[in-house]
């Protein structure tokens, strides 16, 4: 139909009103539940109360790129090919002229399917991707031309390569440091003048979890931070949009009592139980350590087939260990693509991070407390839209559907009364 569009598998109508997909990173439902009961967003309690507020799941493992791009794909990374931050890639050249090493999984090379973004923009839709990070933009912007950028590098935007110029006199003032909770602003804010100034029909604002790794739900830092973010909701809200809004992934407490990370260092366990044989990769890595040291409740080891097995039943005793899969059960199980994950995969319990070993973590940033994710306990999302849901898709909630992420792509264009 000339009103719908496909993608991988999954139909969405053309949007007749301007629709905003934002993505909150680190926003776990327990943030919003508790800035809602102490009144600190009344504008979406208002929002919720005519609209839809669903619990859903993002993809295993819970960090940024995989659940982005699941988000702008609306499918899990056994399809798109994102299964972390990070990775190591078999094909990638050395100096040296060899192959195989360790990569960040931000090049639009490694997606193996279009972008919702794409499709849209294919089809003459005007498409809008603004993420606070960096490190997304290749990855959403890959195949179309339009107005895509980072807020981290508003400052150096081109019409040319961006789609758009002098952001910053747009936005009324300078982007700030992407370590701080005011990129985050500075992204809702350069959104809202797009919106207001040139228009658009379909928006994806990805935000930044600084916050969310410095302060747990209730304290004064995200306090400011959510009370920020209402009213930004509200600009959009006012204007008429369909609104969604869901997150990439929760949040912990790693810590222990002392205030130290609470740290499984897996290179230094797997070296005294079977040898100098395992390669662990964590794939929380990325360019932004301050946030997380580098330590996240996920891993992948790649080891000899013959060391499968004893490696296995090595990290299965491990207290803070939660779970430990093969790669044919991770496939299974969390939809991860089989040739760019190890031999085991490794996830932590709440409360309890996996490093490597301890010299090779820089933990200055995070010596007197650490907040991280990328386990089963960091999965949990809301999925909160500013209108209510058609019959059919009431009935699905009604049923327990088992909502995720990138689900909120098709609530937002397919599943809403307008």
């Amino acid at each position: 139909m000339a009103n719908q569009i496909r993608v991988n598998g999954r139909t969405y109508h053309l949007p007749t009103i301007p629709t905003v997909v934002i993505c909150v990173d680190g926003g776990a439902p327990e943030y919003f539940d508790d800035a809602l009961s102490r009144g600190l967003m009344p504008n979406l309690e208002r929002i919720i109360a005519q609209g839809t507020y669903l619990r859903g799941e993002g993809v295993i493992p819970s960090f940024t790129n995989p659940n982005n791009i699941a988000i702008v794909t609306g499918v899990t990374p056994d399809i798109n090919g994102i299964c972390g931050n990070y990775f190591y890639d078999p094909d990638a050249r050395n100096p040296d002229g060899t192959r195989g090493a360790e990569v960040m999984m931000n090049g639009p090379e490694y997606l193996r399917c279009d972008t919702i973004l794409k499709a849209f923009a294919d089809h003459g839709q005007r498409v809008v991707a603004i993420t606070a990070k960096d490190k997304l933009l290749a990855l959403f912007r890959h195949g179309w031309r339009g107005i895509a950028f980072s807020a981290e590098k508003a400052h150096e935007v081109t019409r040319e390569h961006n789609g758009i110029e002098n952001v910053l006199a747009l936005v009324g003032r300078p982007n700030p440091d992407i370590y701080s909770g005011q990129i985050s602003d500075y992204a809702l804010d350069a959104g809202v003048r797009i919106l207001e100034q040139m228009g658009g029909d379909l928006f994806y604002i990805s935000l930044t979890d600084y916050v969310q790794h410095k302060y747990a739900p209730g304290t004064a830092g995200a306090d400011a931070f959510f009370r920020a973010l209402d009213r930004r909701l509200q600009q959009f809200h006012e204007r008429g949009v369909v609104l969604a809004i869901t997150a990439d992934h929760g949040m912990n407490d790693k810590t222990r009592p002392d205030g130290s990370p609470n740290v499984r260092y897996l290179q230094t366990i797997l070296d005294a139980a079977i040898g100098p044989h395992a390669r662990v990769i964590l794939p929380i890595t990325d360019p932004y350590v301050v946030h997380h040291g580098a330590l996240g409740s996920y891993a992948t080891i790649y080891l000899p087939v013959e060391l499968v097995a004893k490696a296995k039943a090595c990290l299965q005793e491990i207290e803070g260990i939660e779970l430990v899969l093969t790669r044919a059960e991770a496939v299974a199980r969390f939809r991860l693509p089989a040739d760019r994950i190890g031999d085991l995969v490794v996830l932590s319990d709440a409360h309890t991070v996996l490093g490597v070993s301890e010299e090779y973590h820089d933990l200055r940033h995070v010596r007197e407390g650490l907040r991280s994710h990328g386990g089963l306990h960091e999965a949990a999302v809301p999925l909160i839209l500013n209108r209510p849901l058609r019959e059919e898709y009431q009935e699905r909630v009604a049923q327990g559907f088992c909502w995720h992420n990138y689900d909120i792509f098709d609530l937002a264009l397919n599943g809403v009364r307008l």
